[in-house]
C-alpha cells in the first residue's frame, strides 16, 4: 500500500537511522583512533579510555555496567519520546520529515531558497546511507576478527 502517509513515515525513520548512524560511525572512527573524553566516566574513577571500543563496550568482557547502559537508554528514550519529534510524532508540522526543528532550532534553515532545501536534504540522506553501510561495516569487521579473518582497513587499520 504506498501512499504519501507511508512514505512520509518510511522517510522520516530512513533520515533519522541515517542520522544515528552517522553518530555511530563518527564515534567509531573517533574511539578507534585513541581519541576519548578526558576525565572520569563514574565516580569509582573508571576513565573514558578504561572502556573497549565498539561491541565489546557493550557485550563484552569489560563492557560498560549494566547501570551504566541503562541510563544511556533511558536518556535516549527521554530525547526519543519528549524532545527529537517531528510532525509524524505528534509535534507541528515541520517542513519535511525528519524536520527536528519543533520552531526552536533554525541555524538559518528558513534563509536557503528551495533548491539550496532540497540539495541539502539529498545530501544528509546520501550520507546516512553511507553511514549505514559504513557503521554495519564495521560491525562486521569487528566480529571477523574474534575468528581470526583479520583484514586491515585502509583508514584505521586492523581492529582489535
Amino acid at each position: 500500500d504506498a501512499d504519501q502517509e507511508r512514505f512520509d513515515r518510511l522517510r522520516y525513520v530512513e533520515v533519522k537511522h541515517g542520522r544515528i548512524c552517522q553518530l555511530a560511525f563518527l564515534g567509531q572512527i573517533t574511539t578507534r583512533n585513541g581519541i576519548h573524553l578526558s576525565g572520569d566516566i563514574d565516580y569509582s574513577g573508571h576513565s573514558f579510555d578504561s572502556y573497549p571500543n565498539g561491541l565489546a563496550a557493550v557485550f563484552g568482557d569489560n563492557a560498560i555496567p549494566q547501570s551504566g547502559l541503562l541510563q544511556l537508554v533511558a536518556f535516549v528514550g527521554f530525547l526519543e519520546l519528549f524532545v527529537m519529534k517531528d510532525s509524524a510524532n505528534g509535534a507541528e508540522p515541520g517542513d519535511f520529515p525528519g524536520d527536528f526543528r519543533n520552531g526552536a532550532l533554525d541555524f538559518g534553515w528558513d534563509t536557503f531558497d528551495e533548491e539550496t532545501k532540497l540539495s541539502k536534504r539529498a545530501i544528509e540522506l546520501n550520507n546516512g546511507r553511507a553511514a549505514m553501510m559504513g557503521i554495519l561495516g564495521l560491525m562486521v569487521h569487528e566480529k571477523l576478527n574474534e575468528i581470526d579473518m583479520v583484514a586491515d582497513l585502509p583508514i584505521i587499520g586492523a581492529l582489535q
